[in-house]
């Protein structure tokens, strides 16, 4: 194990950071062994969602250190792996954080060191910006500056391949190992740099805007509504990308929450900038009140993810779910593709694996295919691009994390696509003297209520978290195998566990169709006699120190699926967690 000595020593002989060196340089003047030791000895890892993290001096934060090793790393990695890397190019964009120009710059400075052509993104640009521009340049990779959502001193690096899909293994490893090979600063950042980089911003965003408008459906038809949209932006950089895409879908412009309208790093009225986190819409819907406004907007800070929220008849606001909203998007997907006259059988869309089965039980009663992958769009973008090649059409794909796809030119989540596909499904739906909510209970009379219920429970100690899995794989010592056989007084009926590699609905084999996850995860499927099911899928954080859980009940009856819904969570908790015995916090 390498001394702190030489950790720090190597810091300083590296680092030309005047102020971050001194931090480190102080920390050692300072014999504050403690802090240094939390800064120095571990790493921050590059994984499948490239890097992430608070911003500071050391080994184990964001910083220009950090960026500059990373992407030497990434720049050797795609020379040795990807055709023609260097004349095709890499395309780099960043969002508004602290550093985060800084870092896009010190990231298009090596690569224009090791020959690559090199498309900077000039000014603010939103996440879906750099798949677009990789896959339209034909470039050989991407990297995004941005930590999306997360609190304002984090920052992060997100990579994306050739494909226009951020990556997946093994390349995650490659890259990490790249990294490890090339620590030698070879080049800072020097005054001549956007001379040496090629600018195709706005032609690139004028042709995703055109990209953009093949999703219009109903154009003549959304400026003639008295609909009234709030937008908020969580003072990230979507309100320019959305008002361009409302003129350019002719709505009449909405009404911005102004204290939240402008890029702004400090995130001064929300303390977790993400639309899901309870509290982060408050602002929005008390400015929809006061201007009378039926439906909120909202994207996250980078403009990836999209939430929004109706005012019902009753008065009361309804913030969708991510599987609601996933699941209006499908059913709206399925229809303009009814309405074009294609083949059904030719039509697919995907969802993670911890998402609602809604779509499912859609594609069993309609017969397209649906195909379910690990969590991420990482997962859902190279699935998707699978079934291309088989001769399907995917024009949808969604993770109950706010995430959605659209079309078949950017295979990630798009927070400005799903925006004007929202608020264009809200004026057909008001065309026909129906709400959104409504509509959504159409579709539950359809296909089933399906209620979801997920959370997580808090365990910093990774061998508690072990120990609990553990338990749930030896449940019962006097069978084989020996997971849980009941929840809740149902009957389980499938055990899929990605982490040994087990699906006990796949003999002889039982080797599931899914990939194994780098983590813990189980997912148990039970049903009632009365025909209710549910759906219990509990994993780690690859990110945080997390046990998540995603709870779907569904059946005819909404009553019985929210009453088994409440159960299933309960004994979760209490029984196969032992959330008391392992001091498990909740949020």
């Amino acid at each position: 194990m390498a001394s702190l000595q030489s950790l720090v020593a190597e810091w300083l002989r590296f680092d030309q950071n005047e102020t971050t060196k001194l931090e480190i340089q102080r920390l050692w003047d300072d014999s504050n062994t403690t802090e240094l030791e939390q800064r120095m000895r571990t790493r921050i890892e590059f994984g499948t969602a490239g890097l992430r993290g608070r911003m500071a001096a050391g080994w184990s934060c964001m910083n220009d250190l950090i960026v500059i090793q990373a992407s030497q790393g990434l720049c050797q990695y795609v020379l040795k792996n990807v055709a023609n890397a260097a004349s095709r190019g890499v395309v780099i964009g960043h969002d508004h954080r602290y550093n985060s120009e800084r870092w896009a710059e010190l990231t298009a400075a090596v690569f224009v060191h090791a020959g690559f052509t090199t498309y900077l993104h000039r000014g603010l640009v939103h996440t879906p910006m750099v798949p677009f521009s990789v896959q339209a340049l034909k470039a050989s990779c991407g990297i995004m500056i941005t930590a999306s959502h997360n609190p304002k001193d984090d920052n992060g690096y997100k990579v994306y391949w050739e494909n226009a899909v951020q990556i997946i293994g093994p390349h995650d490893k490659g890259i990490s190992a790249s990294i490890k090979s090339n620590l030698e600063p070879q080049t800072w950042m020097t005054e001549q740099l956007h001379s040496q980089c090629l600018d195709r911003t706005q032609e690139m965003k004028d042709a995703y805007f055109s990209n953009l408008s093949s999703l219009n459906r109903s154009r003549p038809l959304n400026g003639q509504t008295e609909v009234k949209f709030v937008n908020t932006s969580m003072h990230g950089v979507s309100d320019l990308f959305v008002s361009r895409a409302f003129q350019s879908f002719g709505f009449l412009p909405f009404i911005p929450v102004t204290e939240q309208q402008q890029p702004d790093p400090e995130f001064p009225t929300v303390v977790f900038p993400n639309p899901e986190e309870k509290g982060a819409l408050d602002l929005a819907l008390r400015t929809a009140d006061v201007q009378g406004a039926g439906y909120v907007l909202s994207q996250d800070p980078d403009s990836d993810r999209f939430c929004a929220a109706e005012k019902g008849r009753n008065g009361k606001w309804l913030v969708f779910t991510g599987d609601q909203l996933g699941t209006l998007f499908a059913a709206q997907t399925l229809e303009q593709y009814k309405v074009s006259e294609q083949p059904i059988d030719k039509l697919a869309m995907v969802a993670s694996t911890v998402s609602s089965k809604m779509i499912e039980a859609m594609a069993e009663q309609e017969g397209f295919k649906f195909v379910e992958c690990l969590t991420g769009f990482k997962f859902i973008g190279n699935t998707a691009l699978n079934l291309v090649e088989q001769g399907y059409d995917v024009p949808f794909g969604y993770e109950e994390a706010i995430g959605y796809m659209f079309g078949s030119r950017i295979r990630d989540k798009d927070g400005v696509a799903a925006t004007v596909s929202f608020a264009e499904l809200v004026v057909s739906l008001v065309n026909q003297g129906k709400t959104v909510q409504s509509y959504l209970e159409e579709l539950y009379q359809r296909y089933g209520y399906f209620q979801t219920s997920n959370s997580y429970f808090v365990c910093k100690d990774p061998s508690t978290i072990d120990k609990i899995f553990e338990r749930l794989r030896s449940y019962h010592s006097d069978s084989k195998p020996a997971y849980p056989q009941e929840i809740a007084g149902m009957t389980i009926t499938s055990v899929v566990d990605l982490t040994t590699g087990y699906d006990s609905t796949n003999p002889p084999t039982y080797q599931p169709s899914l990939p194994l996850s780098s983590g813990h995860m189980i997912q148990f499927r039970a049903k009632q006699e009365n025909g209710t099911k549910v759906v219990l899928t509990t994993r780690t954080s690859g990110t945080e120190p997390k046990i998540k859980y995603y709870i779907e009940a569904n059946g005819m009856d909404p009553t019985a699926v929210q009453d088994v819904l409440v159960k299933v969570v309960e004994e979760l908790g209490t029984t196969w967690m032992e959330a008391e015995k392992h001091h498990l916090g909740r949020p």
